[in-house]
């Protein structure tokens, strides 16, 4: 399949630069964001969840009834919906959007985060959680018969799923840095998210995927998903002067950044950019790292700062490890959304296209 390009849905003008406190969603700016994924030619968008976030179905729908060919990718833990419930949500999502939904499953990386939600289950159980809900969606999609559920956190008895999927099932994405959610989603999942590493680190995660999808007797593997911030400008030069006012700015707005930044994150993910953070600033060709510093890892925050130029070589860089969805969001949410659209998208398409028509050998 040819590389796809995912945004991040932003329900308003808010952002880590200049932040909106309280900020409501605003239906204009949410839809003028969608349409300009869906015209600049982004095949995704994540709709994120948190546990004092907006609830990403109602805005998943919204997006859906704005576009045309943006798929909406629906962050998903485990503990806030039963799974046959979300088997219905998904698959209403799908024909109400005429194929266009995907999930992704959050197991949940703090114990505090999911606490909020009445969720006490340790992290290793939450893995095994996710592995059988997954499997659950899966039967529910599949099977148009009755069946029931005897399992270690679901059970029921003659669930009926009348609700189908277009194309027969739904993509399903599992990300996470730990054993447990390369075993997971190298067994069941569709698309496995990474946050963006330095070349080596992501082939070695890479490989952990694909080692653990072939333990389960695939004969696919997942399709790899990695998640970028670019700063781009016109020049290199430029471009880094950018960055360090980026930078600043989160250290300002960002709370707890300044020195308190609560504590070590608990999930492995965030661990590992704080422990490659401390190797120096820049990674390979422009892998930039004081934004996970700033921000103590929280989410995706690993920049790429160059030209339009510099960022696309980037890209392909990872392309070519075998990344077939490349996640970008900036700082400055909606005007960056367009920036990559117009200076990113295309070039990295005109390189693989041109991949492609060449003569094999």
């Amino acid at each position: 399949m040819p590389v796809e390009f995912i945004s991040l849905t932003f329900p308003n003008a808010s952002t880590e630069l200049k932040p909106i406190p309280n900020a409501r969603i605003d239906p204009e700016y949410l839809e003028r964001y969608a349409r300009n994924l869906d015209d600049y030619g982004f095949n995704y968008t994540l709709v994120p969840y948190d546990s004092s976030y907006f609830d990403p179905w109602t805005v998943g729908a919204t997006i859906a009834a704005k576009t045309k060919r943006l798929k909406i990718i629906i962050a998903l833990r485990p503990n806030t919906l039963y799974p046959t419930v979300a088997a219905r949500a998904l698959a209403t999502l799908d024909q109400l959007s005429s194929g266009r939904a995907v999930v992704h499953f959050i197991a949940g990386g703090s114990d505090a985060e999911q606490a909020k939600e009445g969720d006490f289950l340790t992290k290793e159980q939450r893995y095994a959680r996710l592995e059988e809900y997954i499997r659950i969606l899966r039967r529910a999609w599949d099977s148009p018969d009755p069946f029931d559920w005897d399992g270690t956190y679901y059970q029921f008895k003659q669930f009926t799923n009348k609700v189908r999927p277009i194309n027969k099932t739904i993509p399903v994405s599992v990300g996470g840095s730990s054993d447990d959610a390369y075993r997971i989603g190298g067994a069941l999942a569709d698309i496995f998210g990474l946050w963006g590493e330095p070349l080596k680190e992501t082939k070695q995660q890479i490989d952990k995927i694909y080692a653990a999808a072939e333990s389960a007797g695939r004969s696919d593997r997942p399709r790899i998903w990695v998640t970028f911030r670019p700063i781009i400008a016109e020049t290199d030069e430029l471009a880094w002067a950018k960055a360090y006012r980026t930078l600043d700015a989160l250290k300002a707005n960002r709370p707890g950044s300044q020195g308190n930044t609560g504590g070590a994150p608990q999930n492995v993910g965030s661990q590992r950019l704080l422990d490659i953070a401390a190797r120096g600033e820049v990674q390979d060709r422009a892998l930039w790292y004081p934004t996970v510093v700033a921000t103590n890892a929280r989410g995706a925050s690993t920049a790429l700062v160059g030209s339009a130029q510099t960022i696309v070589d980037s890209i392909l860089d990872y392309v070519d490890l075998g990344a077939e969805l490349i996640s970008i969001r900036g700082y400055d949410n909606l005007n960056d959304a367009i920036d990559y659209g117009r200076y990113i998208l295309p070039p990295v398409r005109e390189v693989l296209q041109g991949r492609e028509a060449k003569p094999t050998a």
